[in-house]
């Protein structure tokens, strides 16, 4: 079994930055497909970045929204992903869920893992 804790989550100004982290239990991280999903209230869990890790190459994919202001990586060494959000708007206000599964590919769909973190709030205020 895997378990997902994230952390990092707060409240923020529009314009400011925020690192959000996902420690993961196990001892075959880097075998892991990770990514983050973010929730806002009355709406539908929805995919903000995804990352893989395969040969010592690092792939990693973004939606549209976030794309050139969120960064996504991973330390293998620290069984650790990451989140780098800057330039934070007010729509990026949600509860942000770190998701997992054993495999290789950027997976873009919730359905597509089977572990989740508990989630951590961002709140961006204008």
């Amino acid at each position: 079994q895997v378990q997902l804790v994230e952390s990092g989550g707060g409240l923020v100004q529009a314009g400011g930055s925020l690192r959000l982290s996902c420690a993961a239990s196990g001892r075959t991280f880097s075998t892991y497909a990770m990514g983050w999903f973010r929730q806002a209230p009355g709406k539908e869990r929805e995919f903000v970045a995804a990352i893989s890790w395969s040969g010592g190459s690092t792939y990693s994919y973004y939606a549209d929204s976030v794309k050139g202001r969120f960064t996504i990586s991973r330390d293998n060494a620290k069984n650790t992903v990451y989140l780098q959000m800057n330039s934070l708007k007010p729509e990026d206000t949600a509860v942000y869920y770190c998701a997992g599964r054993v495999g290789i590919g950027v997976l873009t769909t919730a359905r597509s893992y089977n572990y989740w973190g508990q989630g951590t709030q961002v709140t961006v205020s204008s």
